[in-house]
């Protein structure tokens, strides 16, 4: 089976923690060189020295605020006219909205919501589509939600908007197909993050339970019986952007250990 991604570069958001991080890491590891993505430099430098370039390899960053998409754009551009070599492979990935009901939200925050994950999204997929074109090789893989499938209670705004960025990923995957550019989708289950430790903090705050308690509660709903790691996420993403994925496109795959009740 050919994961060999040597030679290959790679857009990956949100990468400074999280999956994202884990991400970077995974596609480092397999041959990648990286192009980082997000909006705090520090962090960016302490990833990218992590990453350990091999000979062949040559890591790089761009800061830019996903809640700032025509910065995003024009940075972007920038760095693309700067650096002319195509990007193979892009991780779009960024943190979900607040926790909430979706009949309390505001418009504001689904019309943030919007901007972040799929007006970004589509920003960096029209940047570096004609890359992947010339190169007949591309890898767009969203990082969403297990939510497109089964939608989680108290998170209104981030169901409707992951929804929106499955079906956006679906059709590209339909008109990019024929130029040997996959589009597909992991949906993550319970993951050890940032988010995730919100989430609890807040189903704490809401039910009076201790973490614990509400950790116990969240892992009695998964057949693993357990929270992923997030390089067990990063896992998928590799091997969807590899060669051995090059018949796989258009799909959502969950990473959840089996907690997705539908098929």
């Amino acid at each position: 089976m050919d994961i060999n991604l040597k030679g290959k570069k790679a857009f990956v958001c949100g990468s400074t923690q999280g999956i994202g991080r884990a991400a970077a890491i995974e596609l480092a590891n397999l041959g990648t060189s990286i192009i980082l993505l997000a909006r705090n430099e520090e962090t960016l430098k302490q990833t990218k020295d992590e990453l350990h370039p091999s000979q062949n390899q040559q890591h790089d960053y761009i800061v830019a605020d996903f809640s700032a998409p025509e910065e995003l754009k024009n940075k972007v551009a920038e760095y693309l006219e700067n650096n002319p070599s195509p990007i193979h492979i892009l991780v779009n990935n960024t943190g979900g909205p607040p926790a909430g009901k979706a009949i309390d939200a505001n418009l504001e925050e689904f019309i943030n919501a919007f901007q972040t994950h799929l007006l970004c999204n589509q920003i960096l997929v029209q940047s570096l589509v004609s890359g992947m074109k010339a190169e007949r090789y591309g890898r767009i893989i969203n990082v969403i939600s297990t939510s497109v499938k089964q939608p989680i209670p108290n998170l209104g705004v981030s169901n409707t908007i992951r929804g929106a960025v499955a079906s956006w990923a679906k059709t590209l995957s339909s008109e990019l197909g024929e130029f040997g550019i996959t589009v597909n989708n992991v949906l993550p289950g319970f993951t050890r993050t940032q988010r995730l430790k919100s989430i609890i903090e807040n189903n704490t705050k809401k039910s009076g339970a201790t973490i614990e308690e509400v950790e116990m509660k969240m892992q009695s709903e998964t057949p693993a019986k357990r929270f992923a790691e997030a390089s067990e996420i990063a896992n998928a993403i590799a091997f969807l952007a590899s060669p051995a994925a090059a018949y796989i496109n258009g799909i959502n795959l969950p990473v959840d250990g089996g907690r997705t009740t539908c098929l």
